[in-house]
C-alpha cells in the first residue's frame, strides 16, 4: 500500500469537484469559509475547474470534465493534498475517464471525502494501492465551531493523529441551512454501539473485543454500483492482503433496510468478503427505519453473522455525524471495551 506524504505547514491544499460544486448554500457559503480557514492557518488553496460548477446530471460537470479534473490534480504537483467539494449522486460516471494507471505510478496524494466520494476513496487503494481518507468534505470545515471529529480529519492527513474513536453524541437533525449556514453539528443523541461475533451479541460483561485488518468500503449505495464492473477487482485486492485480513466498513446514505440488506447480500454473493476479518458499521442515515421488528442491526447482522468475526454497528462513520476519520487501505488495530471504540492506523 503507497501512502502519501503527510501535509505540511504551509501546504497546498486541492479542492476538486468529483461529485457536486459548492455551487447553492449552503455550501458555497461553507466553502468561502473553509477557504478563509484554511489560509488563515498558512495553507496554500487551489481551486478545481469544477469547485463551484453545477453544469453536470447529479455532479458538478459531465463525467469527461469530472475525470479530466481528478486526473489532473492527482497527476500535476500544484497542490499537496486534495479534499472533495461535496458528495452527490453520479459520481461513478467519472471512472472510465480516471486514468488509474497513471495515478498509481504518480507520488501519491492524500484525497479526502465521503458519501458519493465512495468512488475515489474505495477505488484508489484497489486500483492504485494508494491509501485515501474516508472522511468530511470541505464545506464541513467552514462551520462557525469545528467538532473534535473535523480536527482529527485534518489531522490524520497532516499525519498529527494517528489514532480515532467514538465521540460522546451524535446529530440527529442538523441545524445547518441556508439561512444558518454555519451552524455547527447538532449532537444530542448518545453514542450506543452494538457488538456481534457472528450472530451473538458482545455484551460489556464480556470485556474488550479486539479485531484487526486491511481497511476498504464506504458508502453501500456507491459499492453495490460498483460490483461486476471494470472496477471490481475487490478479490485481487483481498487475495493481495489476505494475510491482513480485511477489515470492512460500511454505511449508507438512501438505502432504507431492506435496500441494506439486498446491497449487503449483493456484495457477499460477489464474493467481496472473503478473507474478511470484520466489519465497522455506520449509522445509517434512514437510522429509524424499519420493517416490523426489522431494522438497521438485523440488516447488517442477518448478512454477515456466517463469517463469524466481530460486526461493531452504530459507529461514528459516515453521514450522521460526527465521523471518525477511516484511512481506506491502511491496517486498522481495533479495540471495543463496553461502549468505546478506539482504532489505531498502521501505515504499512
Amino acid at each position: 500500500m503507497r501512502y502519501p506524504d503527510f501535509l505540511n505547514d504551509g501546504g497546498r491544499i486541492g479542492f476538486i469537484a468529483p461529485s457536486f460544486g459548492c455551487a447553492t448554500e449552503p455550501y458555497k457559503s461553507l466553502f468561502a469559509a473553509a477557504q478563509e480557514r484554511f489560509k488563515g492557518m498558512g495553507y496554500g488553496i487551489v481551486l478545481g475547474p469544477n469547485a463551484c460548477a453545477d453544469a453536470g446530471i447529479g455532479k458538478s460537470n459531465t463525467p469527461e470534465l469530472c475525470g479530466a479534473e481528478i486526473n489532473d490534480f492527482f497527476l500535476n504537483d500544484r497542490s499537496d493534498a486534495i479534499i472533495s467539494c461535496g458528495g452527490g449522486e453520479t459520481m461513478c460516471e467519472d471512472l472510465p475517464f480516471v486514468d488509474f494507471d497513471a495515478i498509481g505510478k504518480a507520488e501519491p496524494k492524500w484525497f479526502m471525502g465521503y458519501s458519493d466520494n465512495t468512488n475515489l476513496t474505495f477505488t484508489l487503494p484497489v486500483l492504485a494501492d494508494t491509501a485515501a481518507i474516508y472522511g468530511p468534505c470541505v464545506s464541513d470545515f467552514g462551520m462557525g465551531e469545528l467538532h473534535p471529529s473535523l480536527n482529527d480529519a485534518f489531522g490524520v492527513m497532516c499525519g498529527k493523529v494517528s489514532e480515532v474513536h467514538n465521540y460522546d453524541k451524535w446529530e440527529k437533525e442538523q441545524l445547518k441551512s441556508e439561512e444558518n449556514p454555519f451552524a455547527t453539528y447538532n449532537v444530542t443523541e448518545d453514542f450506543k454501539l452494538r457488538a456481534f461475533m457472528g450472530p451473538n451479541e458482545i455484551t460489556a460483561s464480556v470485556g474488550a473485543c479486539k479485531v484487526q485488518g486491511r481497511l476498504i468500503g464506504g458508502c453501500l449505495d456507491c459499492l453495490a454500483n460498483l460490483v461486476g464492473t471494470p472496477f471490481d477487482r475487490v478479490s485481487d485486492f483481498a487475495a493481495r492482503y489476505a494475510d491482513d485480513g480485511i477489515l470492512w466498513f460500511l454505511e449508507a446514505c438512501d438505502l432504507n433496510v431492506m435496500s441494506i440488506r439486498r446491497a449487503l447480500w449483493n456484495l457477499d454473493q460477489a464474493g467481496w468478503f472473503e478473507h474478511a476479518s470484520g466489519f465497522l458499521i455506520g449509522r445509517p442515515l434512514q437510522y429509524d427505519d424499519a420493517w416490523g421488528d426489522f431494522d438497521r442491526i438485523a440488516a447488517a447482522v442477518g448478512v454477515l453473522s456466517k463469517y463469524n468475526v466481530p460486526i461493531i454497528l452504530d459507529l461514528d462513520i459516515g453521514h450522521l455525524p460526527p465521523m471518525m476519520p477511516i484511512v481506506s487501505g491502511a491496517l486498522g488495530h481495533v479495540t471495543v471495551e463496553g461502549n468505546t471504540f478506539r482504532m489505531r492506523y498502521e501505515f504499512k
